[in-house]
C-alpha cells in the first residue's frame, strides 16, 4: 500500500564537499539517526550476526554497533527485534503515530522483498528508508528483506532474518542533501511500498513524489552524488539503473575510487569470481571476523559492503547490490565513505579473501 498526501580523486563530482543550498524552514528537528541510547547522531552502522558462527551457534538477533564515538565495534547490549536500541529508536517516531499522520514530515520505505507483499523481479535491488521534515532527517541503507514493517503495525523484526549476517547503514542529512539522496532513488528504482509525501514537500521533492506513485526514471545509466551529512561528513552515493550493465563493484566503483576493492555480498549462486582485468582488482571475501572472536563464513552473509584493500585509500562502502551475474542488470547503489574510523572496523572484518 502506497499513501500520498500530495586535487582528490574525486575533485569535481557534484556535491562531494559542498551541501546543496536549499532554503528550509527554520523550526528545529529531532528527525535523526540515533545511537544506542536514543540520543540523535550523525550516523551509525549495524552488523547484525547471523545465527550460525564459527564454533557457536547465536540466537540470530545480537548485533555489532559503530558510531563516531566509538573507535571499534561494541556488542550491543540490545537484540535487534526489540524497540530498544539504535533501529529501533531512529525508526521509533514512524510506529508511534506521530510519523504516520503528521503533516509536516514525510516517509518513504522501499525493498524488493517488502513486508507482506511478495518479492518481485520489477524492481532494484534495493532496500532502505527516509524520514524528514523540512529541516532534517536519515537515510537508512539496509539488507534486511522484509523490512521495515508498515507503520500501522509496528516495529517488529522479520522471522526470516535471523539466519544471515546484515547491515544497516544510517545517516543524518539537512533537507538540501535529501532532495538530492531523492534524485539517486530514481535511478534505483526501488519497490516503494509505503510514503507519505504531504502537500508541503511535492514542489522540492517531486522525484519522490514520482516513486510514490511507482513512476521510474527511463533510459538512463548512472549518477555519482557527493553528500555531506548534517555534521559535515563526506559520502559517495553511486546509484545505477538497470541500463548500466555491469558489476557495480568491478566496473564503476572500483574505477572510480582508483582503490582495489575486497567485497563482501550474497554468494549463494551465479557469483562472479574475483577480478583482476581491470586497472583496479574486486576480491570477493570469503570469511568475516568481529571483536571478541566471532568468526563467520561469507555464506551465512547477506550484507553488502566493500573496503580498500590497500589501508592508505580508506574507502568503505555499503549498499545494495550483489556480486553475481543477474545483478549486473540490477539497479541500485552503494553509499562511500573515507571515514578512518569506518574503515578501520570493516578492514579488521576481513578475515580471508579469494585473490585472483
Amino acid at each position: 500500500m502506497v499513501s500520498i498526501f500530495m586535487q582528490h580523486p574525486l575533485e569535481g563530482v557534484q556535491g562531494f564537499t559542498t551541501e546543496a543550498e536549499v532554503s528550509v524552514s527554520p523550526c528545529h528537528t529531532e528527525i535523526s539517526c540515533r545511537n544506542e541510547d536514543g540520543k540523535p547522531v550523525d550516523w551509525f552502522i549495524m552488523y547484525k550476526l547471523p545465527k550460525y558462527k564459527i564454533d557457536d551457534v547465536g540466537n540470530g538477533l545480537e548485533y555489532m554497533y559503530l558510531d563516531s564515538s566509538n573507535e571499534d565495534w561494541q556488542l550491543s547490549q540490545f537484540l535487534v527485534n526489540t524497540s530498544q536500541g539504535a533501529l529501533g529508536s531512529t525508526l521509533k517516531p514512524l510506529y508511534t503515530g506521530g510519523g504516520i499522520k503528521s503533516l509536516r514530515s514525510a516517509y518513504l520505505l522501499y525493498n524488493d522483498a517488502p513486508p507482506l507483499l511478495n518479492y518481485t523481479t520489477k524492481y532494484g535491488h534495493a532496500k532502505g528508508a527516509l524520514h524528514f521534515d523540512q529541516s532534517q532527517g536519515f537515510w537508512l541503507i539496509h539488507s534486511i528483506p522484509h523490512f521495515p514493517a508498515f507503520p500501522e503495525r509496528g516495529y517488529s523484526w522479520p522471522p526470516t532474518g535471523k539466519n544471515n549476517g546484515q547491515t544497516v547503514f544510517c545517516v543524518t542529512y539537512k533537507y538540501g542533501q535529501l532532495l538530492q539522496i531523492a534524485q539517486q532513488l530514481l535511478y534505483y528504482n526501488p519497490h516503494v511500498y509505503n510514503c507519505s509525501l504531504p502537500v508541503v514537500f511535492r514542489k522540492d521533492m517531486a522525484s519522490l513524489a514520482l516513486l510514490c506513485e511507482g513512476s521510474k526514471l527511463p533510459w538512463v545509466s548512472k549518477r555519482l552524488q557527493g553528500l555531506t551529512s548534517a555534521k559535515g561528513e563526506s559520502f559517495l552515493s553511486f546509484a545505477k539503473s538497470k541500463f548500466y550493465v555491469d558489476d557495480i563493484y568491478t566496473g564503476w566503483v572500483a574505477q572510480i575510487l582508483k582503490t582495489d576493492l575486497l567485497t563482501e555480498t550474497w554468494q549463494h549462486s551465479y557469483v562472479l569470481p574475483s577480478n583482476c582485468s581491470l586497472t583496479n582488482h574486486v576480491m570477493n571475501i570469503k570469511r568475516i571476523k568481529l571483536p571478541g572472536q566471532i568468526q563467520f563464513k561469507s555464506y551465512f552473509d547477506h550484507s553488502k559492503w566493500c573496503v580498500s584493500r590497500m589501508h592508505k585509500d580508506h574507502w568503505t562502502c555499503l549498499g545494495d547490490l550483489n556480486r553475481e551475474n543477474p545483478q549486473a542488470w540490477k539497479s541500485g547503489g552503494l553509499v562511500c565513505s573515507q571515514n578512518p574510523v569506518i574503515y578501520q572496523a570493516f578492514r579488521q572484518a576481513v578475515a580471508w579473501y579469494n585473490g585472483c
